[in-house]
């Protein structure tokens, strides 16, 4: 009872109260009382006075004599329904008289009291008028929500109601206009007035099965017709609105306009499926994101609507396609079943190419605007023709080329897939069982020919005991989360290598392993555990294009040289190559790419990017290693020019230290 009396309490102190009463003396003994319930009182000494403050006040509940002046009690009642029959009203009063208590029966009040008030009556009263108000509120908030949920409902979906006999009752405007047909049309109508016949009677015997004897949500893709014969695909999701005793009353249909994504890909796909072999033309715009981002959205949307009626002109008629395939993104497609092709794939491709130079001479011309659009095609037959010719495409972007037979990719990429499985599980097992290791290949003073250091090389030993290198696992490594364990594994052996030589020990880092947080911290924690070697370990930093935040690699290689780590740009002079990021590293060593070094000897360009390499290096105080030092004769020219240091089977092939 504390608790119920609690919450009455709680209640009511949100509620403005009318105190209609004429006896002062009554009026203050009571109001001791009702303060005790309600925060804010109006008072009134007559039923005129209290139907004014009623009119112009906000007023939660009233409470009031019968027996008063100018204007009783039921009579003021009585106004007030006129104008609010909801609000909740309690007559308290002197007189127990029947003819009082059935007018008030009469004009709907919530309670009738007897003066002197009785508390725990007054509870009770006051109890059935706080849950009345409560479940009012309630009510009226989830009619705002049902509304606003409606607006939103109505406003981004095409929604329908049916009877449970599948009958329309209710269609919005995004209804109308998608299936163009008006209201009054729709309305008693079954939904069959707009399905495509091309649907699956099957769609429909699961859709009832799920809606009208499981009584579940149905969502699926239906193909409908506009009231002039276009079609659109609609994705469609059907609630059954139950009774309490679980009977449909209703069915509420939502559903959203899928045409521009599903259309053409869904044509392409259902013909693939109706042929055994097919053959399929994939044809894609160069650079397409670049005119996007340089003509806008809207203006590429027309220009890729328009090329592709250019590109259907252009086809050759020998191809016998009977349409493109808008792809979105600057790809289209062309298909037809292979069995009903008249022409060997050769002299498909011969009228392909020059499809092909067509479009790439003509270019497009929109508004009296010239725009130069160049094609990638790529061409592929049989089966998995799609899947062979998305390779297809993508090689071409890889390797720059611009067409392609694409036949077999699919298999290609189906067996490179199971190699880098494999590749995977063996470097796993390397690494449980430490078979991640390091190599040492000695690096020369070319002036003393004695062994200035040591580069650190990871290796991996497989399960036949084969010792591998890097070439068979690092860049599949690189795409797992093996590779930081790897790199772990590497700085643990090449730190311990310190004490095994007295030599410096080179350790090679890529961005990927600096950009990482768990590898620079290893890194500063290694160098902290052996801060008396430090002056003895290289970082061999390679240049690379795909550096994601510059500013953290230099704040490394700040950090380490203040450490005393010495630092050294790896295969310089080739690729990725820049003098004034090199500045930026601020490095002590270079090492020369060994493409250029194993060719020096024979090419003149070798010999000069070098040379140059070498004076730059030299002007900067920067010591010079050359990698694949494999003969005399090359380690003759590269000393002659005043390399510092050489690294090759020449000297040593790596091994254990």
């Amino acid at each position: 009872m504390i608790e119920d009396i609690e919450k009455i309490i709680a209640y009511s102190h949100r509620l403005n109260l009318l105190y209609v009463e004429d006896d002062m003396a009554a009026r203050d003994s009571t109001m001791a009382i009702f303060s005790e319930f309600f925060d804010h009182i109006d008072t009134a000494t007559n039923g005129e006075e209290g139907l004014e403050i009623f009119k112009n006040g906000s007023v939660d509940l009233i409470i009031t004599d019968i027996n008063m002046p100018k204007l009783d009690g039921l009579e003021m009642i009585r106004k007030i329904r006129q104008i609010n029959p909801d609000i909740p009203i309690l007559i308290l009063s002197a007189h127990n008289e029947s003819e009082y208590f059935m007018s008030s029966i009469k004009l709907g009040v919530e309670g009738y009291l007897l003066k002197p008030i009785d508390l725990e009556q007054f509870l009770g009263v006051l109890n059935n008028i706080v849950e009345k108000l409560y479940l009012k509120e309630e009510a009226l908030k989830n009619l705002s929500l049902l509304r606003q949920y409606q607006e939103v409902t109505d406003v981004g979906n095409i929604v329908s109601k049916t009877n449970p006999k599948g009958i329309i009752t209710y269609v919005n405007d995004a209804f109308c206009k998608i299936s163009e047909y008006s209201k009054e049309e729709l309305l008693g109508k079954p939904h069959n007035i707009v399905r495509h016949p091309d649907n699956s009677p099957e769609i429909f015997r699961q859709m009832w099965d799920t809606i009208k004897k499981r009584k579940e949500i149905w969502q699926g893709v239906i193909k409908n017709r506009t009231k002039s014969g276009k079609f659109y695909y609609v994705q469609t999701t059907i609630k059954p609105i139950l009774d309490q005793n679980g009977e449909v009353l209703e069915y509420i249909a939502l559903r959203s306009d899928i045409t521009d994504i599903m259309n053409p890909r869904k044509q392409l796909h259902d013909l693939i499926e109706s042929c055994r072999e097919t053959i399929m033309v994939l044809v894609k715009i160069e650079g397409f994101e670049d005119i996007e981002k340089f003509y806008g959205h809207r203006l590429t949307q027309t220009i890729e609507e328009k090329f592709a009626n250019k590109l259907f002109e252009y086809i050759p008629s020998e191809c016998e396609f009977e349409k493109v395939y808008i792809l979105g993104n600057g790809e289209y497609a062309f298909a037809k079943d292979k069995k009903i092709c008249a022409y060997k794939a050769d002299f498909i491709v011969e009228q392909l190419k020059k499809f092909q130079r067509n479009i790439n001479e003509t270019g497009i011309s929109l508004d009296e605007i010239d725009y130069d659009i160049s094609v990638l095609v790529s061409f592929s037959y049989g089966t998995n023709a799609l899947e062979n010719a998305k390779y297809g495409l993508r090689e071409l972007q890889e390797r720059k080329l611009d067409f392609i037979v694409a036949n077999n990719l699919v298999q290609r990429e189906h067996d490179k897939a199971e190699k880098n499985l494999q590749t995977l599980r063996m470097i796993k097992k390397a690494i449980e069982n430490r078979k991640i290791i390091c190599h040492f290949q000695p690096i020369i003073d070319n002036q003393t020919l004695q062994i200035h250091k040591y580069e650190s090389l990871v290796r991996l030993i497989d399960e036949n005991g084969n010792v591998l290198s890097p070439y068979f696992f690092i860049e599949t490594a690189k795409r797992s989360k093996f590779y930081a364990k790897i790199t772990s594994m590497v700085l643990e052996n090449a730190f311990l290598a310190l004490d095994r030589t007295d030599k410096r020990i080179s350790i090679n880092l890529s961005a990927l392993d600096i950009e990482k947080r768990s590898s620079r911290e290893k890194i500063y924690r290694l160098l902290e555990e052996h801060r008396a070697k430090a002056s003895r370990v290289v970082f061999e930093l390679l240049e690379d294009e795909n550096v994601k935040d510059f500013e953290q690699i230099k704040s490394f290689i700040s950090t380490v040289k203040e450490m005393g780590v010495t630092i050294a740009v790896d295969d310089f002079g080739t690729g990725y190559s820049n003098f004034e990021r090199l500045l930026d590293y601020q490095p002590d060593i270079l090492k020369i790419d060994g493409s250029l070094i194993k060719n020096i000897e024979t090419s003149q360009l070798s010999l000069s990017v070098v040379k140059t390499v070498v004076a730059f290096a030299r002007e900067q105080k920067i010591k010079t290693v050359a990698e694949f030092v494999e003969n005399e004769r090359i380690f003759s020219i590269i000393k002659e020019l005043g390399v510092d240091y050489s690294q090759g089977y020449h000297f040593g092939k790596p091994d254990l230290l």
